[in-house]
Parts: C-alpha cells; structure tokens; sequence
C-alpha cells in the first residue's frame, strides 16, 4: 500500500545489515524501474553551460562529492570525502499536510528516511563501504532528526520508532554519531518533546551496545575525520565552528562563549533551539563549504544582541566557496553579516515550507552591496506559491531536485549537477560550472 503522509510504511532492515546484504540491497535498488529523463525539476533556462540529460557520473577516489538530497520535507546533506569516509548531515522527515509544505520528493509511497537511506546507498557504492562514518545532527528539530507520530513503525530491535535519522541507521550501519546534546541533552533545558524522546530512545540503544555516540565539540578540528587515507589528503579538513552558543575563535582549537550563563537568564529568555546549532566549516584545497543548521540572527523587539549568533559564527568561518543557508533561508536568518562575512560562490538553500526561501534572505544573498562577487542561488525545493510572492525566486539557477557539489581532486575548482527527484534514477538535469574555488 503506498505511503501517505502520517501512515505506516514497511519497516527496513535492521541496521546489522552485512556488507553482502548492502550490496544486494543496491543491486535491488538498480533495477527498480526503467530508468528515464524527466523534466519535473525545473531549471532556469540560461542555466547549464552543458545540459546533460545523462546517468550521474559516480564518485571516485580524490574527489569531494556534497549531496544536498531533496525529499521535500527537510535537510539532509550526504558528503563524500577524497577517501571514501562519508559524513550525513541531518535526516529530517516531516508529516505536516500539504497546505503549507512541499509535497514529498519523489513522492509519498515511503516515509523521507528511507528516501534519504536509498539515495545515500545508491551513491556510497563506489567507496566500497556498506557504512556511513560519522552521523552529524545539527539540532533537534523534526525536520533535522525525523519527527516523531505514534503510527509510526517501530524499529526491528523494539526500541524506537523509524523516522528520519532513525530510517536511515535501519537501513545503513552508522559508524559514529554526534550531535549537540550527548549525554544529558539538558541544554539550556530538559525537553520533553516527543520527536527528541524518540531520537534518545534510539542513542540510549546505541550506548548499550557500544555503539560511539559524541557531543559536537565547538573549535574541534579532530571530531569529523577522514577515516581510510588521512595521510593522502592531508588538505582536507572540517573545523567545528560553533555549538550551543560556543564559537570558535579561530586560534587553535579555542572556542568562546556567546551567549550568557543560564543561571542568569529565565526560562523565557533561555536560547532557542536553533540557536544551538552546530556548525562546521569544511575545507579541501582551495574549496571551502559552510552549514550551520538553523542558525538565526533575529535579535527580538528587545535588540538582544547575543541572540544574533548567526553572524558570530560567519565571522568564524570566513570567507568559503559554497555556503548553505542558515535556516532555510527564512526571515530571521540569512543576515546581511552572513552574507558579507562568506561571499559564497554558490548558495543552496533546503527547502520544505512555503516560507522556504523569504524575500529578505533573497535579497541579501543576490545584493551587490554586501559583496560584489559573482555567485548563484540553488534551491533543493520550492513551492509553486512561494514563486508567486516571492519574486525574485526568479534568479534562482535551480528551484527543484538534488543539488551536488562536485570538487576534483585538489579542489581548485568546484561544478554543480542538479540531479532529478521526481524518481531513483539519478539522471542529471542541469551541470553548472565549472568555477573556481574561492
């Protein structure tokens, strides 16, 4: 019976899995339909120096693949690292009806974890690894960590019901995860929000049975590694820019607190949940990205300056070549101190609502006063009514579909192939580029 939104879905397989059952798994996942061009993704006409209309080329050793993956109903980043090491950022997965949301990409038949499990199995293939290396979780909103509804399957070990990270660690074995809150997840309060009880109830299976967890440690350039050949690509790194109010500094692996002590705030006042987002900077050669969750810059009606800790953490980063947006681009993030502090070459935004990106954000990303470089706008996903309000989504390079990030060895320069959503197939749609890394 095909997946609806808020209904039950077959369970995956347990996250055991051995590397002979991954591959057959692949092997399935190949032969799933006839593969076919499709046009359901839009791009901007002007758009691709090449138009493809081909099968995506596969990752190979000694270059840096970043997949944004487009389900429609929240984040999820995959990169592939020079030597194989993978690292998924977020795995959302929304159920909100489709009044205000994006419908789910390809479509609703199975839940946005599984979607996000197929895509990264699929691509992972080439590295000759059946694991993801390192799970990074920026906070815990649903559509970073998979909300949580009671008809939802529960897990083949009984422990916590599948959505979102949880589908994916069903399917694929995580080597690692880290995330903002391990072990107490107290700060700057306990939550007792369903969705974060569920994601604990599966740490706390991970914990007993010796299964790493971590708390993401602001200024860290030792927690996101490669794990294969370190030694061959001693250019590569990701440097742990902020978490929890903390930032890096930028001396060594120092980091600085932003926001004030909880003891002397009231609970009305404590930093919200975006504001805790972790945030990397990562770096491979000459090319560098940026991702920082949910980050925001809204100070209130009360000019709060600390509550601005988008702008702190852009500073720490610096300038790089491909900037996700924080928060989707929505009316409290996406500042005009982000902007000027990365100028990227390229921004990609996560889309899910029809909020998803604003006019404000739009206009500081595309303002030639804050930065008069070159750059290009990517969309994972926009609704249709947004593209009406929202005019300057015109600009946009893509408005639909997988966004990849390709960087050859070296990193001297970087392209972007916008892949099809609208099934498995992976077929290339729009390739930008290539453009030199900043």
């Amino acid at each position: 019976m095909p997946y609806t939104l808020r209904s039950e879905s077959p369970a995956t397989p347990n996250a055991s899995i051995s590397r002979r059952r991954f591959l057959s798994r692949i092997a399935m996942l190949a032969a799933v339909a006839p593969v076919k061009f499709s046009t359901s993704a839009p791009v901007a006409p002007d758009a691709p120096k090449r138009f493809a209309g081909t099968q995506f080329s596969p990752w190979s050793p000694g270059s840096l693949d970043i997949h944004h993956i487009s389900t429609g109903r929240g984040n999820s980043t995959l990169v592939i690292c020079p030597d194989g090491t993978t690292v998924m950022v977020d795995a959302g997965a929304i159920y909100s009806p489709l009044k205000y949301t994006i419908a789910p990409k390809p479509d609703g038949t199975r839940r946005p974890g599984e979607w996000i499990s197929r895509y990264a199995a699929r691509h992972m293939v080439p590295t000759g690894s059946n694991r993801i290396d390192f799970l990074m979780l920026t906070h815990f909103h649903l559509d970073h960590i998979g909300e949580f509804t009671p008809e939802l399957p529960w897990s083949a070990n009984g422990a916590y019901r599948l959505t979102g990270a949880m589908d994916v660690a069903e399917a694929i074995p995580i080597q690692r995860v880290i995330d903002r809150g391990f072990p107490h997840y107290s700060y700057p309060q306990s939550i007792t929000d369903p969705t974060l009880r569920n994601y604990i109830d599966y740490i706390r299976f991970r914990s007993q049975h010796a299964q790493p967890v971590e708390k993401f440690r602001a200024g860290s350039a030792e927690q996101i590694v490669l794990v294969f050949a370190p030694e061959k690509y001693t250019d590569f790194k990701v440097r742990n820019l902020a978490v929890n109010g903390e930032v890096w500094t930028g001396n060594g692996d120092e980091a600085r607190p932003c926001f004030p002590p909880i003891a002397t705030l009231g609970p009305r006042s404590f930093p919200t949940e975006n504001m805790c987002c972790a945030a990397i900077r990562l770096q491979y050669g000459r090319f560098s990205y940026y991702t920082g969750g949910d980050l925001e810059c809204d100070t209130g009606y009360e000019n709060v300056l600390w509550r601005d800790i988008e702008s702190p953490v852009a500073r720490a980063a610096g300038r790089v070549t491909v900037a996700v947006t924080d928060h989707h681009g929505y009316v409290n993030a996406v500042g005009p101190a982000f902007v000027r502090a990365l100028r990227p070459r390229a921004f990609i935004n996560f889309g899910w609502d029809s909020a998803h990106p604003t006019i404000p954000a739009m206009a500081n990303m595309l303002s030639r006063e804050l930065y008069p470089d070159e750059r290009e706008i990517y969309a994972t996903a926009v609704k249709p009514e947004n593209l009406i309000v929202t005019r300057a989504l015109e600009k946009l390079k893509s408005s639909n579909g997988h966004v990849v990030i390709r960087v050859p060895p070296g990193g001297e320069h970087f392209s972007v192939v916008i892949l099809d959503n609208s099934d498995e197939s992976d077929w290339v749609i729009g390739e930008f580029g290539p453009f030199a890394s900043a």
